[in-house]
């Protein structure tokens, strides 16, 4: 046990420089990294929000918004499907409570309109393995000829669910575009997301990119009457008014059906208007879109039409030519900053629901910085006092399992560096615990060669003794250790998270550090010493 080969020796000092080296930049500010060779690592242990600060902001699907947009689409749909070859005479389509209805007149013909229309129930896939289906609407005929659609309760629940997944990403991609710092995005219940973004200085800005919807459309605006006639009288069928974003809101009449959706574009940038050097957001279409956008700017010359975000008219400019090159811009009173804030919702991806902040906490960085410096305290005194106590009971083999304690601790900063797992303050609390499990394992094995010693064995065979005998112990240890730290990973979040997986980066290194490290600097002291007794 004793007797190391050159290449394990090699290996295992490689591992603990390999531990100094990236822990090393934690130590130096970021202005001095930039200075340092390209080759040399850069990269530092990533705070989270409770040692940075930040913004802390707890979204819920807003379920009423996104029933009642549902259901509107439901009656498009309904309107649709009655009104292909053959049509289907109706009356009284529209949203009523949760669901919608409509009357079929022609009583002979209400097998063939439910046969057609049960298409609509949409069934949903109830996991990624198949399983039953689960209808999203339940429909119901009466013999009158009413049909009904009504959210059925697994249906929404099923669609609350893809819709959170869905948000987590779209989310996801906004925050990675906007250049925020490691944010953490997580699902917590049925219908809520919790977004942490460490070190952002604008939470106001941050909320509004994660919290508007960004869904993008496209109408030809209805020129048969005026928007005033339009809120005086009645809109016509398939026409609605909708305002604009100035101040004061200008109204148009625009088509309800949207030609083309935000779901068409390829990407979105930020350039300015070479006339009037005003920010402007240049868009591309994919092929479809580019083809169905050709199609009706040739048909619609002369005709304007509406670019639409979250139900706000952002510019109706007028169709002067077939614009078939499949690109656009969005032009109006744009500054810089929102812009790009545009051209970042348009490339995310629009939200499928509407989120609701239902808890916002913004964590100045000074009370960061007051738990850096507690937690920092906190692990000098846990690790000094560790210290003092080894030599006291262990003398020389203290100050090897102080070495062994010290390379723990500098590979547990290079792991956390190297994989940029972000640090909380539960994760120091982890890593304090970490230095009191590291000399525990020592603690098993100096005892156990302590026992060897007084059974009469000599100190090579003792020490050799106590090391194999104490490997079961230590293992069973940590391993129990272990799997708590895993369970706590898989169903913690945020800080517990954090947590875990410094204590289980922990579990390893220690292992490492107080079996294999320790024990190759104390063969090499056996072998430069050659003691008849052992100082222990």
């Amino acid at each position: 046990m004793l007797y190391f080969a050159r290449w394990k020796i090699s290996l295992i000092v490689l591992v603990v420089l390999a531990g100094l080296v990236t822990t090393l930049p934690n130590f130096f500010s970021s202005d001095t990294l930039k200075a340092w060779p390209d080759w040399l690592p850069k990269r530092q242990v990533v705070l989270g929000l409770d040692l940075q600060g930040g913004a802390y902001l707890l979204y819920e699907i807003d379920r009423k918004d996104y029933v009642a947009k549902r259901l509107k689409t439901l009656v498009g749909d309904i309107r649709q499907t009655l009104r292909e070859d053959p049509r289907i005479g109706y009356t009284g389509l529209g949203v009523q409570g949760n669901g919608a209805q409509v009357r079929i007149r022609d009583l002979d013909r209400l097998a063939e309109a439910e046969k057609r229309l049960a298409e609509l129930k949409n069934p949903l896939v109830a996991n990624l393995f198949g399983g039953q289906a689960v209808d999203e609407f339940d429909m119901t005929v009466s013999e009158d000829g009413l049909v009904r659609f009504a959210y059925s309760e697994q249906g929404l629940s099923q669609r609350i669910s893809s819709i959170v997944q869905q948000s987590i990403e779209v989310i996801r991609l906004r925050l990675d575009e906007f250049g925020t710092t490691e944010p953490s995005i997580q699902r917590q219940g049925e219908d809520r997301i919790l977004v942490e973004a460490p070190g952002e200085g604008d939470p106001q800005r941050l909320k509004e990119l994660v919290g508007q919807t960004a869904q993008l459309t496209f109408h030809m605006v209805d020129q048969s009457m005026s928007p005033e006639q339009a809120m005086q009288s009645r809109p016509p069928v398939g026409s609605v008014v909708t305002y604009s974003a100035d101040d004061p809101p200008i109204p148009y009449l625009l088509e309800e059906a949207p030609l083309l959706s935000g779901e068409d574009l390829v990407d979105a940038q930020v350039s300015f208007d070479q006339r009037t050097n005003e920010p402007v957001v240049n868009f591309r279409f994919n092929t479809s879109g580019a083809r169905t956008f050709s199609v009706v700017t040739q048909r619609n010359v002369g005709r304007p039409f509406a670019i639409v975000l979250d139900n706000e008219v952002i510019s109706a400019p007028v169709i002067r030519e077939p614009i078939t090159g499949g690109s656009g811009q969005i032009s109006g009173s744009f500054t810089v900053e929102s812009a790009n804030d545009l051209a970042v919702l348009l490339r995310a991806g629009a939200l499928p629901a509407k989120l609701t902040v239902i808890e916002e906490r913004s964590i100045g960085p000074g009370l960061g910085q007051d738990s850096v410096d507690a937690g920092r305290i906190a692990s000098l005194i846990g690790a000094a006092l560790v210290i003092v106590f080894m030599i006291l009971a262990y003398g020389r083999f203290g100050v090897i399992a102080d070495l062994a304690l010290l390379a723990n601790i500098l590979m547990i900063f290079g792991a956390l560096t190297t994989l940029q797992a972000t640090l909380t303050l539960p994760g120091i609390a982890g890593i304090v615990l970490t230095i009191g499990m590291a000399v525990d394992a020592n603690v098993l094995i100096f005892e156990r060669i302590r026992e060897e010693a007084r059974a009469g064995r000599s100190a090579i065979s003792a020490i050799d003794a106590g090391y194999s005998r104490a490997l079961g112990t230590i293992l069973d240890a940590n391993i129990t250790t272990l799997i708590a730290a895993l369970i706590l990973f898989q169903l913690g979040s945020g800080p517990i998270r954090g947590f875990a997986v410094t204590l289980a980066i922990g579990i390893f290194t220690t292992v490492f550090s107080a079996f294999t490290f320790s024990r190759l600097l104390v063969a090499l002291w056996v072998r430069w010493q050659r003691p008849s007794r052992l100082p222990i």
